[in-house]
């Protein structure tokens, strides 16, 4: 089947599926805040509204270590979060990538089917998600629930699903800034972080209630016990529930990103159009953002998924073992991997764990490191970031590159920016496995998307706003 009779498979459902038109008109700096933050407060509120029809929801789930990362949350609207539209996205790039989709994304016509492509796919996959949450009792058994419930279920899933894509293509076609699912992702990880350091909530772990907030802990463990630096120690070292440390350690890595952001190669260039203009391309350590880091986890949280899923069901097949065992954690319901692949492609969550099995840390570092710097590398080319997307771009403006030919242009980048995209991504990885060993909230990953995506969302308001980067040439990659 070639490409393009694969993109015109699309044609049929154009007429039903939504869409939000593009602005007629270039939309004021103010109203694009305006639609960011209601876009952000319907995701605040289908994240609190509970699906109707549940009976109960005790069983492991298939999503708690992604959940923060996935923006969703159990039980609610936002149940499968972003998990649909991302793996979506990243199986429909990565196709267009290996060119097993041929699309022309300098077609007008193309795009429009590709984007079409990706959103009937995500609402393909957000339907058969949550007929397996259904069908495998994640909200009570389906003989209890009955027919008419369980469909109702997947119908609200599939509904809120279509709203997340909705929200997203929303910012996307310029109505507010960035895109719905990096403010999503921010969102969900700074509201875990806040909740984890503040949380009122008690807790009985077998010593009597304790306050889950770290600093409420504090405080709390500071009045209540005699021997003050006994306290103190308990309140920093605590374990099984977020404690002080913890909360150091996140605003360390949030720190080492932030000053990171700001490592980049300035390529100089000038103007073949207007003599004397000269500017300087920049070429950032993280020139793919959080895409190595977001795509990895989209990769771990499907493979758990469908693991967990598996081992359920099928516990004493080989080849189910052999992409994971699953145990209750110590007092709960929830599974967490033991053996088998997703085992070595989690992360030890202390030093201590790291230390007691150090083929499964080596082995997980390995993974994270060469799994983000691949699909740096990879989304470059697909993203329209590569070099050759770059010289294209220049040339267009009519910019060269200040002591280069035309011709010697394309080769420079691609010395350059290849490079940039794979380091960044290791990096990003060796801060994620540092965060996680050091117990910082939100999960490593969760914080590096964070920070990645509340910098870029300063840099967007700057040059929204009229600042002094707005006329940057540096713009181009962004």
């Amino acid at each position: 089947m070639s490409g393009f009779r694969f993109l015109n498979l699309v044609r049929p459902f154009l007429p039903i599926l939504p869409e939000v038109s593009s602005p007629e008109r270039k939309v004021p700096f103010n109203q694009k805040v305006l639609w960011t933050a209601v876009t952000l407060l319907i995701f605040l509120v289908c994240s609190q509204v509970p699906l109707y029809g549940i009976v109960s929801s005790d069983s492991s789930d298939p999503l708690y270590w992604t959940r923060v990362i996935m923006a969703s949350n159990r039980g609610t609207l936002m149940e499968l979060g972003i998990t649909p539209i991302i793996t979506s996205g990243m199986i429909m790039q990565l196709l267009a990538g290996a060119n097993l989709i041929e699309v022309d994304f300098s077609l007008k016509e193309d795009r429009a089917l590709f984007g079409s492509a990706q959103k009937l796919f995500a609402m393909i996959i957000a339907l058969g998600q949550a007929t397996v949450y259904v069908l495998t009792g994640m909200y009570g058994q389906p003989s209890e629930l009955g027919a008419g419930v369980s469909l109702l279920l997947v119908v609200q899933l599939v509904i809120a699903a279509l709203i997340v894509i909705l929200l997203d293509e929303l910012l996307q076609k310029g109505y507010g800034l960035g895109s719905g699912i990096s403010l999503f992702i921010a969102t969900n990880i700074c509201e875990s972080i806040i909740w984890k350091a503040f949380s009122p909530t008690t807790i009985n772990t077998g010593r009597g209630p304790e306050f889950e907030g770290a600093i409420i802990a504090l405080f709390h463990l500071l009045l209540t016990w005699n021997d003050k630096s006994r306290a103190l120690k308990e309140a920093f070292y605590r374990e099984r529930l977020p404690n002080v440390m913890n909360l150091v350690s996140t605003l360390a890595i949030f720190a080492v990103v932030i000053y990171l952001q700001g490592f980049r190669i300035e390529i100089p260039v000038k103007s073949n159009r207007f003599r004397g203009q000269r500017g300087s391309y920049p070429v950032k350590l993280f020139y793919t953002s959080n895409m190595p880091i977001m795509l990895e986890s989209a990769l771990t949280s499907n493979l758990f998924i469908v693991s967990q899923m598996l081992f359920t069901r099928f516990p004493s097949n080989l080849f189910v073992k052999l992409l994971g065992v699953w145990e209750p954690l110590e007092d709960s319901a929830q599974l967490h991997a033991v053996s088998g692949i997703t085992y070595y492609m989690s992360p030890p969550h202390t030093v201590k764990a790291a230390l007691l099995d150090p083929i499964h840390t080596v082995i997980y570092i390995t993974f994270m490191l060469s799994a983000c710097a691949l699909f740096s590398k990879t989304w470059i080319e697909v993203s329209g970031s590569g070099p050759r997307d770059v010289a294209k771009q220049l040339k267009e403006q009519q910019m060269v590159m200040a002591g280069h030919r035309e011709q010697s242009m394309y080769k420079e980048l691609k010395r350059v920016i290849p490079t940039a995209a794979a380091l960044g991504g290791a990096v990003l990885g060796i801060l994620s496995v540092t965060a996680d060993l050091m117990g910082a909230l939100g999960s490593g990953t969760g914080i590096l998307m964070a920070v990645t995506i509340i910098y870029s969302y300063w840099e967007i308001g700057i040059r929204e706003s009229g600042g002094p980067e707005m006329a940057a040439l540096g713009d181009l990659i962004m």
